[in-house]
């Protein structure tokens, strides 16, 4: 945003995020943020962002939000984004990517150091991490003066989600064992629209469709919005979402649609992707309305952070979505997180390159304390059914009973099943050599298993947790 902006876009954030946000991390959101955009993608990494003819950013506008302020590449900004940083990280002479490693548990000098001296220290810290090598088997021990979680979000444990398969609360659940505190645990947000179609995964319907004119009708051919909001199409993802699902049980159809007839503008050159995309399937958006549905998109909660990214544990960082700022409070306000990630993890670089002196770096007896990974278990119980069938019921309970509308009967039954299941896995999980696979479940379970505990405990409706009664 601009300078003269900057009091509008906290306003939005906080509206947004039913006022349950940080403010001071708002502020910073809303008044840093630009400076990073410019320094790092657009003087750094170049990222081609659109423009006018006279070479001015062109602006796009979102739910929620009361201007056009987001500047894109056409409908794969993010795409762009992880493109442009890639190539930046793969170019640098001082970073070793290591790739097909899958975490397991963070290092801490008050749980694994072998010499007692460590042990009895007030201050716990975070020493790194256990890795499984995908590919020998073999785990890894990884010691880091500094550790910084970017594992991403929580849509794995949904039956629905635009989530990558990566997304499984893997960083939330390693902090948790931990014992890092977490913070909005039960605040999931859900994404209005995801394409609805037998043969394509929940593909993205990007929010600046209906920023840009496109409105939302059911079965019936009706505009709905209004009925629920007098924001319309554009009210927060929240209440769109709610709004979809009591529509799509009014009319008992699978899906609404989303008319863009209304767009005055070449939908091939501002939505390339979707415009691809829908076409492949067999989908003309310029003679048909787009058939769309709800899904598990981000999650507000995680990691509590400072403003520099600092976790509870001292020497851990968490950047991204698997951290929690409070900028997002009870929902989050469109197109913030990226801008949320970039801030936040420039900003976590530079605190620890300011702290990165050498009175501050592992000792060797520390290091040499650490042992290695101790690999329990002989009997190899990595049967794919069992695996397939436990993801499909962690992913049915969080669906059905901690979804977009939640009761407490809904709640009580998801904990006492998953409690049931993460007792079942943990003692999988000890008994079988591990496998990314069983790595993942465990870390999938016990994430679905917090998220439902954080919702039973707060009998409160705020933004994207709402409870109604049974």
């Amino acid at each position: 945003p601009s300078e003269e902006d900057i009091p509008s876009l906290v306003k939005d954030t906080l509206i947004a995020g039913c006022h349950h946000n940080h403010v001071k991390a708002v502020r910073q959101l809303s008044q840093h943020g630009p400076e990073a955009v410019k320094e790092v993608l657009i003087d750094k990494l170049n990222i081609p962002f659109d423009k006018h003819a006279d070479g001015s950013l062109d602006f796009t506008r979102e739910g929620g939000h009361a201007i056009n302020r987001i500047i894109h590449c056409a409908d794969h900004t993010g795409k762009t984004i992880m493109e442009g940083m890639l190539r930046a990280v793969r170019e640098h002479p001082q970073i070793e990517i290591l790739q097909g490693r899958t975490a397991i548990d963070l290092i801490t000098s008050q749980h694994q150091p072998t010499r007692m001296e460590f042990r009895y220290q007030l201050q716990n810290q975070c020493l790194g991490a256990y890795v499984l090598n995908d590919e020998t088997g073999e785990v890894e021990t990884c010691l880091a003066d500094w550790t910084i979680l970017a594992t991403g979000g929580v849509g794995q444990v949904y039956l629905h989600t635009t989530n990558r398969t990566s997304a499984n609360g893997s960083g939330i659940a390693m902090a948790y064992r931990a014992e890092v505190r977490l913070e909005n645990m039960e605040y999931v947000q859900f994404h209005p629209t995801a394409l609805f179609h037998r043969q394509s995964n929940r593909f993205l319907i990007s929010e600046s469709v209906r920023g840009e004119g496109g409105r939302l009708i059911n079965s019936n051919g009706e505009y709905f919005m209004a009925r629920y909001d007098e924001r319309k199409d554009l009210a927060p993802r929240d209440i769109v979402a709610r709004s979809i699902m009591s529509e799509m049980l009014k009319t008992g159809s699978e899906c609404v649609y989303l008319d863009v007839s209304g767009i005055d503008m070449d939908l091939e050159e501002r939505f390339p992707t979707i415009y691809g995309h829908c076409m492949d399937l067999g989908i003309d958006i310029r003679k048909e309305p787009i058939p769309v549905v709800p899904v598990a998109h981000y999650f507000c909660g995680g990691i509590l952070t400072d403003i520099n990214g600092r976790t509870t544990l001292d020497r851990l960082y968490a950047v991204g979505e698997c951290a929690c700022t409070g900028v997002h409070g009870a929902n989050r306000l469109a197109s913030t997180s990226l801008l949320e990630a970039l801030l936040w993890g420039r900003s976590a670089g530079q605190n620890i390159v300011s702290r990165d002196t050498k009175k501050h770096r592992l000792g060797k007896r520390l290091q040499d304390s650490i042992p290695d990974w101790h690999m329990a278990g002989s009997a190899h119980n990595d049967d794919p059914a069992l695996l397939a069938l436990d993801w499909s019921t962690i992913r049915t309970i969080m669906w059905n009973y901690v979804g977009i509308s939640r009761t407490r009967s809904r709640l009580k039954r998801a904990f006492e099943d998953l409690r049931a299941m993460s007792r079942r896995i943990h003692e999988f999980y000890s008994d079988t050599p591990l496998t990314k696979p069983i790595v993942d479940l465990f870390h999938g379970c016990q994430t679905a298993y917090i998220i439902t505990q954080a919702a039973l405990r707060n009998p409160n409706s705020l933004g994207c947790h709402y409870r109604r009664e049974d």
